[in-house]
């Protein structure tokens, strides 16, 4: 019995990996056609004529419908599989496939199945999302329900879940799965266009085209985009001054409108690399990934100071900038004192505050100022005092960044703050009576704010990704910015899915005791843009070609023609090509070894080589061949060049071909290794007999002289396997066949012997390979992996074609056949990131994936390359050591060496040391050394020697070792160990200095650090002269260069220069030294070292200068 009933499609999300459709998992896999993979290359010449791009933009609203499924008697069935009745949902027609004791597992198998697959045309395919449940028929709640979506077609024409559910539970009556031995199945279906990512076309789908990624400038990408959706802003930008003579390399105004210019009216994704050039970067900053934040505040300083004497003089200020009051009031005494302050933006707490309002209350919180803490007041002396921030008034543009990334000192390391934090659609400033302003606020003002753009980042502390959710016009339309694609997106996905926090999956196997399974969201909010209500008429304005300058407008349309000229020719290169020519330039193939054939496609949709190239033909052009060979007009020439090879593999002469002679193809199967392989190609007279070639077939065989064999012609796989037997005693041409054929042969067996096989003959096994369904393919999906060496990964070694379905070790074994190794173990794989264009910071762990597909996939990209390297114990035992990169610098000499520490997880810091001493040259033989960590020319921490190495991280944080000076050893109860580090200032524009590479920042006014940081023993009442003294011989510095140094006490970047006479040790607080790095001695002077330079020395690192510097972001120009 069958019930229909059409309820809406529940939104749903289902994380867990899909098992689809798969009744055998083994065996060889021989396609049509594998055999010319040994002697053919298909040359693909493309015409300039554009493509017509197929249908890709996603249904919005997708016809759904919810198909009922009542089984009755479902234990007494005994049928391996089960065909639900057809319904039609989208103009298709659908069934659910269900094997009731499971696809040769121990739980049930259910699958979403295209019900007339068979009679289809070839190459068709649709898109659907849909759910499969199990109804549980007592408690609706506990109903099993597991959702996915899937590409179907000829090969893949079903999908789904071989373990949905495990036979115990379900045949189990008091589970409520099966009641009155009837089973319920559910299937919810919604149909969709299929969504095509590379030939998705941006501006055709949305209106708006994205930005090109450089390597790792994703954070850029959003920001600009960002920008340039606040018309007020874009337009500002056209209006600063640039003249025709200027290039945008050198000029940031130009480049910017350049930029904005081409994201308006260009139709495909636009390069940055104009604009980056303008900030004088160089290819390693491109590489380098920054922070949103930090890029925002140093690219608003810029324009900010780029726009000063021109007409657009102050649009920073008047979008960007707000002001806030910071206030001390006595409690008991008539005093109060007050500072106004200005911002670009605000930074916002998200640990401990549900929401934006949350965050706002603590950012106004009241700080009570009494007891050890009083405040000291000017002629009141020590008083109880209320301390806090008011708000006197906010920008048009409000730009708030949530502070995800901080230093957690308990666990001594970087974290990303992934808790769940709201922010609302519309964002009221003034509420609870204006409790966020200042008495000085001007209350006519109404701050009402709308939310314009949401910045992502998805990851973690280490690595990650920036998109933007922006909406252009403020209407209820978001638009997802990710570098070169802009999708269309719901309010959910923009707001409520940035939400961060946890996620609760669908319970797989729901019992009335089971815990929900939680996972941590690394997608979440990271920048808000608001624009305030009153003021968006005038921020939302248009901006069209009149405000552009006529020298930028006439600059840009000749650079997209002159563009599309070059574009042109180079597509149209190859049409004056001669073949012949250009395969002996690229292949080395002497042109008189050549022979090509025209590669035609048949009625039956297969692919073969029709008949040899005329001696004139190949004399013609790409262009002329094509014009007069492809009837079909297709955009392509398809050729399958021949080459004869002697005994020593060097190219021969092609054989004589007359009219009589056919070229035949010939695969031999193997049933006991179930395996069909390429064998070779004969010519054979058309009039002939198959018996007159059995000897030599036998002989490519290496079978007996006198062993039987039998003769099949492969005619087509797709969609159904057509392969006959052929008569050895009538001619080939009374066969049908002719050039291109394929023939496939095997032993004769006995009808006694026939049964020792699963698949005796050459028809049943094609059969099985077309019929199995790994993950719900009935062919497993290949794919060509290129292969490039970790040590050159800008080149290509070599390809290879794989499963994307191959395990991990499927895939080490075939690279370690390929590269001749014995154990496959050795090698270690690395995956590409498809922005940075480079391969990932970490290597694939030992059987840390489960398919090849998992190595390839990137973000919501697909790679084709992987990295491979060569290690020197197999990766498993590796994988047990920790390898560490520490630079150690010798205590006389002015050298820097970084050594590789291999040693056991398990292994401590004392260990690390005891391995060094080994590797390095000390100044004494009883030296002591210590393990640092450094980042961004400060020191976070002395490692102690009984810590584990296992969670140390080298890859962000630098990691120095050296020798303990002997003074340190011998502190007096009264001597203070204290940073010192050098430093250099900026009065013209603030600096950003970076606390971590990716995001965690502290804004330092006026201070950049560089150089090598040290500690130094001060003594108590010394004076900053001796102290100088001491400084002076350290480093040795000469007397003239060291008497321009000035030397500071900084806190929290806030620097106080000291005189001679200061007692130094007045200045610091009595604290341990570890997480001391915000309190030191700064020495300013002017950074005069190179960048650092490498040299390499077996298995060390020769750093020639010390005083070098990672660079935070920065804009030169």
């Amino acid at each position: 019995m069958t019930m229909m009933t059409p309820p809406p499609l529940d939104q749903q999300e289902d994380e867990e990996m899909l098992v689809p459709h798969q009744e055998f998992t083994e065996g060889p896999q021989p396609m049509e056609g594998d055999c010319y993979w040994f002697l053919v290359e298909v040359f693909d010449f493309i015409s300039a004529e554009p493509a017509t791009a197929p249908e890709n933009q996603q249904v919005e609203d997708p016809p759904t419908f919810k198909y009922r499924w009542t089984i009755e008697n479902f234990s007494r069935m005994n049928t391996k599989k089960l065909y639900s009745d057809m319904f039609f949902v989208g103009g298709y027609k659908w069934r659910v496939l269900i094997f009731p004791k499971g696809n040769n597992v121990d739980h049930l198998s259910l699958y979403l199945d295209v019900a007339d697959s068979t009679t289809l045309p070839y190459g068709w395919s649709r898109y659907a999302q849909f759910s499969l449940a199990v109804v549980n028929q007592i408690h609706g709640k506990y109903t099993i329900r597991k959702d996915t979506q899937h590409q179907f077609n000829g090969r893949e024409s079903d999908w789904g879940f071989t373990s949905f559910m495990s036979l115990s539970e379900l045949y189990d009556p008091s589970r409520g799965y099966l009641v009155n031995d009837t089973c319920v199945i559910e299937a919810e279906v919604g149909v969709r266009k299929v969504v095509d990512y590379w030939s998705y076309d941006s501006k055709k789908e949305t209106g708006y085209v994205g930005l090109k990624n450089q390597g790792a400038t994703c954070y850029m990408n959003s920001l600009l985009q960002t920008l340039y959706h606040i018309p007020y802003f874009r337009k500002a930008v056209y209006h600063m001054p640039t003249t025709e003579n200027d290039m945008p390399s050198g000029s940031i105004p130009l480049a910017l409108q350049s930029l904005f210019y081409k994201l308006q009216y260009s139709d495909n994704s636009v390069a940055t690399k104009e604009l980056t050039k303008s900030f004088g970067w160089d290819t390693y900053d491109s590489f380098m990934q920054h922070d949103v934040q930090e890029l925002n505040r140093v690219l608003c300083e810029k324009l900010e100071d780029k726009m000063k004497g021109t007409v657009v003089e102050g649009t920073i200020q008047h979008l960007f900038e707000g002001h806030h009051m910071n206030y001390i009031e006595c409690i008991n005494v008539d005093y109060k004192s007050t500072r106004k302050e200005s911002f670009y933006d605000l930074q916002l707490d998200v640990k401990g505050c549900r929401d934006v309002y949350a965050s706002f209350d603590k950012y106004v919180e009241v700080e009570r100022l009494e007891g050890d803490n009083k405040y000291q007041a000017e002629n009141h002396g020590l008083q109880d005092a209320k301390k806090g921030v008011l708000f006197i008034d906010f920008p048009p543009v409000l730009q708030l960044q949530l502070k995800r990334f901080e230093y957690d000192f308990m666990r001594d390391t970087m974290v990303k703050i992934n808790d769940r934090y709201e922010f609302p659609l519309q964002l009221d400033l003034d509420r609870d009576n204006g409790r966020y302003l200042s008495p000085d606020a001007d209350r006519r003002v109404r701050n009402l704010y709308t939310l314009h753009s949401v910045l992502v980042h998805s990851g973690g502390v280490h690595g990650g990704h920036y998109y933007a959710f922006i909406r252009p016009t403020l209407s209820d339309q978001w638009f997802k910015f990710d570098d070169e694609r802009v999708t269309k997106e719901d309010a959910k996905r923009a707001l409520e899915e940035q939400y961060g926090g946890e996620e609760e999956l669908p319970q797989t196997n729901p019992g009335f005791n089971n815990t929900p399974f939680k996972f941590t969201k690394y997608s979440n909010a990271y920048m808000l843009v608001y624009i305030r209500e009153s003021d968006k008429e005038k921020i939302m304005c248009n901006v069209d070609e009149k405000d552009i300058a006529e020298h930028l407008r006439v600059r840009l349309k000749k650079e997209q023609e002159e563009k599309e000229h070059k574009k042109k020719e180079k597509a149209e290169a190859h049409l004056y090509t001669i073949i012949k020519e250009e395969v002996a330039k690229e292949l080395g193939i002497p042109v008189q070894f050549q022979r090509f054939w025209l590669w035609a496609k048949r009625q039956n949709h297969t692919y073969r080589p029709n008949r040899p190239l005329l001696p004139q033909e190949e004399a013609q052009s790409v262009g002329q061949l094509r014009e007069v060979s492809n009837k079909a007009h297709n955009a392509e020439l398809k050729l399958f060049l021949e080459v004869e090879l002697g005994p020593d593999l060097s190219p021969l002469s092609p054989p004589l071909k007359t009219k009589e002679d056919i070229l035949l193809f010939f695969k031999l199967y193997d049933p006991e290794k179930e395996a069909l392989r390429f064998a070779g190609r004969l010519f054979v007279k058309a009039l002939g007999k198959p018996t007159e070639i059995l000897p030599k077939l036998i002989e490519m065989a290496e079978f007996p002289a006198n062993e039987e064999i039998e003769l099949y012609e492969e005619i087509k796989f797709e969609p159904n396997v057509m392969c006959e037997h052929i008569d050895k005693r009538i001619s080939f041409k009374s066969s049908q066949l002719e050039d291109g054929d394929i023939i496939c042969y095997q032993k004769t067996l006995t009808s006694a012997n026939r049964d020792q096989f699963r698949y005796p003959d050459v028809p049943s096994f094609l059969e099985y390979v077309r019929n199995r369904q790994p993950v719900s393919s009935k062919v497993t999906s290949k794919t060509v992996v290129h292969f490039r060496s970790l040590e050159k990964p800008k080149e290509d070694d070599f390809s290879l074609e794989l499963s994307k379905l191959f395990t991990y070790d499927d895939v080490v074994e075939r690279v370690a056949c390929h590269l001749g190794l014995d154990d496959p173990t050795k090698i270690r794989l690395t995956s590409h990131n498809c922005y940075s264009q480079q391969p990932k910071p970490q290597p694939i762990k030992y059987r840390g994936v489960d398919h090849l597909s998992d190595m390839l996939a990137h973000y919501n990209q697909t790679s084709d390359i992987l990295y491979y390297e060569i290690l020197d114990i197999p990766l498993p035992e590796l994988q047990g050591l920790k390898t560490l990169k520490v630079a150690f610098h010798h205590a006389t000499k002015e050298e820097v060496a970084i050594h590789s520490i291999r040693l056991p997880k398990n292994s401590t810091v004392a260990d690390v040391i005891n391995d060094l001493k080994n590797k390095v040259e000390l100044s004494r033989p009883d030296a002591e050394l210590r393990l640092l960590e450094v980042f961004y020319h400060k020191i976070y921490k002395i490692f102690p020697l009984g810590e584990k190495i296992e969670n140390i991280n080298d890859q962000y944080w630098t990691l120095r070792a050296e020798e303990i000076p002997e003074e340190e050893k011998n502190l007096g109860p009264h001597d203070r160990l204290i940073h010192v580090y050098h430093f250099t200032r900026d009065p013209n524009q603030n600096q950003m200095a970076k606390l971590h590479i990716i995001t965690f920042l502290v804004y330092l006014q006026q201070v950049q650090n560089f150089g090598e940081p040290f500690f130094l023993v001060i003594k108590e009442g010394e004076a900053l002269a001796d102290v100088k003294l001491r400084i002076q011989k350290k480093l040795q510095v000469p007397d003239e260069e060291f008497a321009k140094w000035k030397i500071a006490f900084i806190s929290l970047g806030r620097p106080e220069y000291l005189q001679d006479s200061d007692v130094v040790s007045n200045r610091f607080q009595r604290r341990d030294i570890y997480g001391a790095w915000e309190q030191y001695l700064g020495l300013e002077h002017s950074d005069t070292a190179p960048k650092r330079a490498y040299t390499t020395n077996q298995d060390c690192i020769h750093m020639q200068n010390r005083h070098t510097f990672e660079k935070p972001v920065k804009i030169y120009n």
